[in-house]
């Protein structure tokens, strides 16, 4: 197989460089009957997964410990999909190019619910059963985690094992029960059920459904009392004394994010109402600056980069920012090494970070004021002033940037046609600043860019009982916001609005969906987030010939008795807590910062009691 690849295929696929592995800081090991052999599988080509943090910490970790391997496993072009299949080649891991399909695990990330197809595609590349009922003991055990693990129904059908939480000591403890049965191999049901009360693993096939006339869910529940009627995410406690690698993989060709990342907290307590990660991922906890500083150091190291990037939901709100940051560019002030922070509040933006920044390399500003007049930005409880943004944005241009990008949502519930021109208006606003500053002053390179997203409800939000707006809606207000913007230095782009309804759908769906996946995926769906590859047409037939409305997950208003495809999950954060939050919500009533003052939000009695000020 190798040699066909080498000879044969790689000459004639577009960036082969990625399909070779090999890359410095990669691992390689002697594989026996005693290895444990996990691929880490991303459902999406190799520049977009190899940016991800999650396969980075994991990859390595697991690959620290004795009698485990893992190996990398990405999406194929659709040019090398056809030359794999062409000369049945079955998919294979980076590390080895051993087939995939004999590996004991194969672990999918759920980044995105439209690349649910690219896991169908995977594995049917690798040549193991789609379905979860038709794999033996020859097959591997296909698992799912991530952020759309948090809803994991659409994908019951296929996958076998779900992780919800954060994923380093319950991964290590699964393939710890796995050693142990991979003595006796007896049956698939016998592991999965060795491992079903282990905290954080849902086993689907253990659990069942029951509908009402209407199609919503009557009833949710494990087939015996064997397995728990609800499952707790697992949660990292200390971050200082979690594992982080000291080497990263450094790719032979460019990825999309091609730097260090150093994650310096997790979780986010500001509580944006339509904001999934900041309610799945609290409590915040911190790294403090010195293990962050020793971290990077030994990054920079091992690989050569000349970026670091500090990752967090929102890094503005780490405690000590400025100190750590003035730090780390004394560190490395004679080595030329760019500092990035992504996910600044613009209420939080300081002339003194950006000027500590830009003293190795001046790049664009991104800040996301997520609506555009102040009414919808209290509904979504952003918790920014519009004079905090002209205020950071003027303090910016005043400091020499001159590339502005300000990210929105449309569609948000209680929107009006004011709040749509709010965007323009604010855009025009910013644009004023500008003009204020100097002309000696001014970066003469000005340039303000609008992006609006469409408003996709999420599970554990506030908003998860809203209905999305139609497309033609969400089509009608993109039109009327372009109609608006007529200064130049002004751009605006939007996102597609037929994806951001097929994401609400599997956002929000159930296990009936899984026909509709795998309809789709027959007809030839996948890369369905990519706009060259992405057919509706084809989704609508599937969800047709299948007989699956998908407006009712979309376009339908859910009432606060319901029970969610989701429920079965406790995050800490209590149902009680969501309906509070999306009444103050249709109310246009603020809820303070939790480091303000405590919300109540149920995470504070998570793991024996936790606050959110401290720590502790």
């Amino acid at each position: 197989m190798k040699s066909t690849l080498e000879n044969i295929i790689l000459p004639k696929v577009k960036n082969p460089i990625q399909y070779i592995g090999n890359e410095l800081n990669s691992v390689h090991k002697n594989v026996n009957k005693n290895t444990i052999r996990y691929a880490f599988a991303f459902p999406d080509i190799y520049e977009i997964g190899m940016s991800h943090l999650g396969m980075r910490i994991l990859y390595h970790l697991l690959n620290e410990q004795e009698n485990i391997y893992c190996e990398r496993v990405f999406s194929p072009m659709v040019d090398m999909e056809k030359k794999l299949r062409e000369n049945s080649i079955p998919l294979f891991a980076l590390e080895t190019m051993d087939p995939i399909k004999n590996f004991d695990f194969i672990g999918f990330t759920l980044q995105y619910e439209m690349s649910y197809t690219n896991i169908l595609n995977i594995l049917d590349l690798a040549n193991i059963p789609l379905l979860s009922k038709d794999r033996t003991l020859e097959h591997p055990f296909v698992m799912a985690g991530g952020p759309c693990g948090y809803n994991p129904e659409p994908l019951a059908d296929f996958v076998d094992i779900v992780v919800l939480g954060e994923g380093e000591e319950v991964l290590l403890e699964i393939l710890e029960v796995y050693r142990q049965w991979k003595k006796q191999k007896t049956s698939r049901k016998d592991f999965l059920h060795s491992i079903s009360n282990i905290e954080g693993v849902y086993i689907p096939a253990f659990y069942d459904v029951e509908y009402d006339e209407e199609g919503k869910i009557m009833g949710f529940f494990p087939i015996s009392n064997d397995y728990p009627p609800k499952i707790n995410k697992r949660i990292i406690r200390d971050l200082d004394k979690s594992f982080y690698p000291e080497k990263m993989i450094v790719p032979y060709t460019s990825i999309v994010h091609d730097r260090i990342m150093v994650e310096i907290f997790r979780g986010c307590t500001r509580g944006c109402r339509f904001c999934q990660a900041g309610i799945v991922y609290r409590p915040v906890r911190e790294k403090s600056p010195d293990t962050i500083r020793e971290i990077a150091n030994k990054l920079i190291q091992s690989s050569g980069y000349e970026e670091l990037s500090l990752a967090s939901l929102s890094t503005s709100d780490y405690t000590h920012l400025i100190p750590l940051v003035e730090k780390l560019m004394e560190d490395y002030k004679d080595r030329n090494i760019g500092l990035s922070l992504p996910s600044l509040r613009i209420d939080q933006f300081s002339v003194k970070l950006a000027e500590q920044i830009q003293k190795v390399r001046k790049s664009g500003l991104t800040f996301a004021p997520e609506a555009g007049t102040q009414r919808l930005r209290d509904v979504i409880n952003k918790g920014v002033m519009e004079e905090d943004i002209l205020r950071t944005v003027g303090q910016a241009f005043e400091s020499g940037w001159g590339t502005i990008k300000l990210y929105f949502m449309i569609g948000l519930p209680t929107e009006t046609i004011e709040d749509i021109e709010g965007i323009g208006n604010l855009g025009e606003k910013v644009l004023k600043e500008y003009l204020k500053v100097d002309m000696e002053k001014r970066n003469k390179n000005i340039k303000i860019t609008l992006s609006t997203s469409s408003f996709v409800p999420k599970p554990f939000t506030p908003f998860q009982w809203e209905p999305q707006n139609t497309m033609e809606e969400l089509r009608e207000k993109q039109i009327h916001l372009k109609r608006t913007i007529r200064d130049r230095k002004i751009n605006y782009n939007w996102h597609d609005n037929k994806t951001s309804f097929l994401e609400a759908v599997f956002s929000r769906g159930d296990r009936r969906l899984g026909k509709v996946l795998l309809k789709a995926w027959e007809k030839g769906c996948k890369f369905d987030g990519w706009n060259e590859h992405f057919n509706f047409n084809k989704w609508l037939e599937a969800f047709q010939e299948v007989q699956v409305d998908p407006a009712f997950y979309a376009y339908r208003q859910r009432k606060y008795d319901e029970i969610l495809p989701w429920d079965f999950i406790d995050i800490g954060v209590t149902k009680e807590f969501l309906i509070r939050e999306h009444k103050n919500a249709l109310k246009g009533r603020v809820t303070p910062y939790c480091r303000e003052a405590c919300v109540y939000c149920g995470i504070q009695d998570l793991d024996g009691g936790w606050s959110c000020y401290d720590n502790s």
